[in-house]
């Protein structure tokens, strides 16, 4: 595995275990509608983007015309 991959999959990795981590605490409730999902979705496509290699961002920007 590249450093690339396992570097996107441990951020990936300290984006969800901090959301987990203050949902526990009371400080963030991921419960209810807030933008807090999103970064609940970064979180899980940046460690499945370093486990798998698929990105789905790279291919939405490759589909744009990005090299």
């Amino acid at each position: 595995m590249s450093a690339q991959r396992l570097t996107m999959m441990f951020a990936g990795l300290f984006i969800l275990v901090s959301l987990g981590l203050a949902h526990m605490s009371g400080a963030a409730n991921l419960g209810a509608m807030s933008w807090l999902w999103l970064t609940l979705f970064v979180g899980a496509n940046l460690t499945i983007a370093g486990l798998t290699g698929f990105c789905l961002m790279t291919k939405i920007l490759k589909a744009a015309g990005a090299r």
